[in-house]
């Protein structure tokens, strides 16, 4: 299982309230939620993110409230991956519980810029940086995680 795209960096503290703003929460589609993903952090978000490209942010990412929209906002606007230096334990879940492959890597969410091309190989976890050759090594996913990310996320996994 692979990933490559353009790289949407985000700083520390990226909390649940700045990738998809209560407002929009009355909603349950997709669609809807990505059309709003980022809004508040970056209005622009949503017109240059293109669908594979990968979202780097430092500490604490998904902070704040638990709901599981944070995760589908992100990966119904287009992202293929999440790469942070660490997550809030309860987005990390309900990002692998609706498919959304996140990585914790400090050294590569330090180094990557905004707008670098990244690789991720979920197997071994090896995250290059295709624009600068630098490569980084996350823990790659045991092989549960890469069933349910595969499958689509925890539901599709068990049907």
């Amino acid at each position: 299982m692979n990933a490559k795209g353009r790289v949407h960096k985000f700083g520390d503290n990226v909390d649940t309230d700045v990738i998809i703003p209560a407002r929009y929460l009355n909603t349950a589609s997709h669609k809807e939620l990505a059309a709003h993903c980022m809004e508040d952090i970056d209005a622009q978000f949503v017109s240059k993110v293109q669908e594979g490209d990968i979202m780097v942010a430092e500490k604490n990412f998904g902070c704040g409230s638990s709901r599981e929209h944070a995760p589908i906002a992100i990966k119904a606007s287009g992202i293929s991956c999440v790469i942070a230096s660490t997550f809030a334990r309860i987005f990390y879940r309900n990002a692998i519980n609706i498919g959304l492959p996140i990585l914790e890597c400090d050294e590569a969410a330090k180094e990557i810029k905004d707008g670098d091309t990244v690789s991720v190989n979920f197997d071994t976890g090896v995250i290059t940086d295709e624009t600068t050759g630098k490569t980084y090594q996350a823990e790659p996913f045991p092989e549960f995680i890469q069933n349910i990310i595969q499958k689509g996320g925890l539901i599709n996994s068990i049907l």
